[in-house]
């Protein structure tokens, strides 16, 4: 293979430089993006915030329409300089960041169009989609990656609980409707079992309510049953939670996908599981570090 030409050399290290900004944690220049992304995405959330207040957006609409399209362009440059600096930009683009990236900006730019456009949605429905741009501090929080893994693991458990919950709400339900019947308010068993879940999360809007002693003892005992029921999700992520911060409490071996920013804790794996890039090959004295070596 040929050697670069002296044009293409500058080219290429500026978007290795740029790729070991935007993408890396390891230089100071990129914990300091990636600080700063951190508090434009904050800011920006709290301006789409603001702007939904009718008293605020009366009183400083033009100065928040102008903040707002600061952080949009800011926001599109990164997105950009992402593409460009990846080295397999259609994966990042397809990849979970990459599509929240995209919709932190787009929606600002499809608004222009309300004007000129029938379109059948309200254009603010499209200003809503910009609360996206807090999803991207997930790829900056390790304990997000923490809370799914325990999620992943507990999901068995949560998915038999639930069960468990609907076939409570469902012969609950079935036996205030027999109980109570529709003169009480009990039209239907859907109904009755609305007011069963409501009951149980302990809500109690009190539209619905038993009127007969028996009735009564029933919902006694639902809400009762709802109060012990509640603790066991609760219980079951916590447990899962600590196990997963006690394995990997500590991570040397594990490497961040150079597309899609996903933290690979498996020192085995050689491709991403979210977009299939190759992972960077842990070395010899990170294998060492690892308090699971024995």
């Amino acid at each position: 293979m040929a050697p670069p030409s002296p044009t293409e050399q500058p080219a290429r290290t500026l978007r290795a430089r740029l790729h070991e900004v935007i993408f890396g944690i390891e230089t100071p220049a990129g914990r300091a993006f990636d600080v700063v992304l951190i508090w434009a995405i904050v800011a920006s959330v709290i301006v789409v915030v603001l702007d939904s207040v009718v008293s605020i957006r009366h009183a400083y609409g033009a100065l928040l329409v102008t903040v707002e399209w600061v952080f949009t362009v800011a926001f599109t440059l990164e997105y950009l300089a992402r593409l460009y600096c990846s080295e397999h930009r259609w994966r990042y683009a397809r990849s979970f960041f990459g599509l929240v990236d995209l919709l932190a900006v787009l929606p600002t730019y499809v608004a222009l169009l309300g004007p000129t456009v029938h379109v059948l949605v309200d254009v603010r429905v499209l200003r809503l989609l910009r609360i996206f741009r807090v999803l991207r501090l997930g790829k900056f929080v390790d304990e997000f990656g923490a809370l799914g893994r325990a999620l992943a693991a507990s999901r068995h458990k949560i998915f038999v609980f639930l069960f468990f919950v609907v076939l409570v709400v469902l012969l609950i339900g079935t036996l205030m409707y027999v109980v109570e019947g529709p003169q009480n308010g009990f039209t239907s068993i859907p109904v009755s079992v609305y007011w069963a879940i409501t009951t149980m999360t302990t809500v109690g809007f009190g539209d619905i309510t038993p009127h007969t002693d028996v009735g009564r003892f029933i919902a006694s005992l639902m809400m009762l049953l709802g109060w012990g029921t509640l603790a066991v999700p609760t219980g079951i992520v916590s447990s899962e939670f600590t196990a997963e911060r006690l394995l990997h409490g500590r991570r040397p071996t594990a490497r961040r996908c150079g597309d899609c920013t996903h933290e690979e804790a498996d020192a085995a794996a050689q491709f991403c599981r979210y977009c299939g890039t190759a992972l960077p090959v842990v070395t010899t004295a990170d294998a060492t570090d690892d308090p699971r070596t024995p």
